[in-house]
């Protein structure tokens, strides 16, 4: 099957789960990337969105769990619009990204999905790039903006300074807190681990609503990002990340020394704008716990309305203003 056939067949997924037939598409269906492209970047053959002028300055924005690309659906154009180039790549474990060696551990530490930015940067060409990005991609972009300054031009990361090691991880934290991370402990569980391989679609449903408590999407909507969690990696790459953090596996040994830098947690000396919704229900610190961890350029920004976990598809307006401010800085 070509790369095209595979963006056209990726696309008819999105209408076959939604329930929406292509007659009825024009009129019922969310917008959705039109094209998705492939290119093999280090350890994956990685699918991603590329839009806008091919010689503007680059902005790469990376989704969470259990999100996928069309978290930027409405961002792109408003990026795009303005000059930029925005690539927006699915994440190991979503979409049309796949392991080149099926024998691969399915990792999902975090400095494996740091060296995957940077590894597409280096198969794209691209010397430097804007980062933004929240969740599981807020996260990737802060690890990438610490330990590869040279690379990042700005970032923009929803919730802050998202850094942590495992050693961190092994400390309690008071009651309240470790409910919100039931899900981490779920994982941690062989119940948990064939319970979200049967379950993802409906488990990643409970998600959107828990983290965003007043975004009130439709099931259509849902559905356009529910495919890329069928990716045959998912669930395993979505365990790994959560049994790491609470160190029930072990760090690749290709990443120990990239996990060494970032258990000293690194401060970031780029131009930053840390982002919060007023109505996140996911966990997530509070900014003043994270500000003198950003060295450089730096602004807080609370984006108010009932904003949830998602902000860049919930606030798509704010974001896309934070990531052409932040150069500016």
């Amino acid at each position: 099957m070509n790369k095209t056939i595979q963006a056209i067949a990726f696309a008819g997924a999105v209408f076959a789960l939604s329930g929406v037939s292509h007659a009825q598409a024009a009129d019922a269906a969310p917008p959705t990337f039109k094209t998705i492209k492939q290119i093999d970047a280090g350890d994956l053959n990685v699918g991603y969105v590329d839009e806008g002028p091919a010689n503007g300055p680059v902005v790469i924005l990376l989704h969470g769990w259990p999100y996928d690309i069309n978290s930027y659906v409405d961002v792109v154009p408003k990026l795009t619009a303005q000059g930029y180039r925005v690539i927006v790549p699915h994440l190991r474990g979503y979409g049309t990204t796949r392991f080149l060696d099926a024998k691969a551990p399915r990792n999902g530490e975090p400095a494996a999905l740091a060296a995957d930015v940077i590894a597409l940067m280096d198969a794209l060409k691209i010397d430097k790039a804007t980062l933004a990005g929240y969740d599981w991609g807020a996260r990737t972009a802060d690890i990438v903006a610490a330990l590869w300054p040279q690379r990042v031009k700005g970032l923009v990361s929803v919730s802050g300074y998202l850094i942590g090691s495992q050693e961190a991880g092994k400390q309690p934290l008071p009651p309240a807190a470790e409910l919100q991370w039931w899900y981490q402990f779920y994982f941690a569980t062989e119940r948990g681990r064939i319970g979200y391989e049967k379950n993802h679609k409906d488990f990643a449903k409970l998600i959107w609503k828990l983290a965003s408590p007043q975004w009130n999407f439709d099931d259509a909507t849902y559905a356009r990002s529910a495919v890329s969690l069928e990716n045959p990696d998912h669930a395993a790459v979505t365990v790994s990340n959560y049994r790491w953090r609470l160190g029930l596996e072990q760090s690749e040994a290709k990443y120990a020394a990239l996990e060494a830098k970032l258990a000293t947690f690194p401060n970031i000396s780029v131009p930053t704008i840390t982002m919060e919704g007023d109505a996140n229900g996911a966990p997530h610190p509070e900014p003043a716990s994270y500000a003198k961890r950003f060295t450089g350029k730096y602004k807080h920004e609370l984006i108010t309305g009932g904003v949830g976990h998602n902000l860049p598809q919930e606030a798509p307006e704010a974001f896309a203003k934070a990531v052409i401010e932040v150069e500016k800085l």
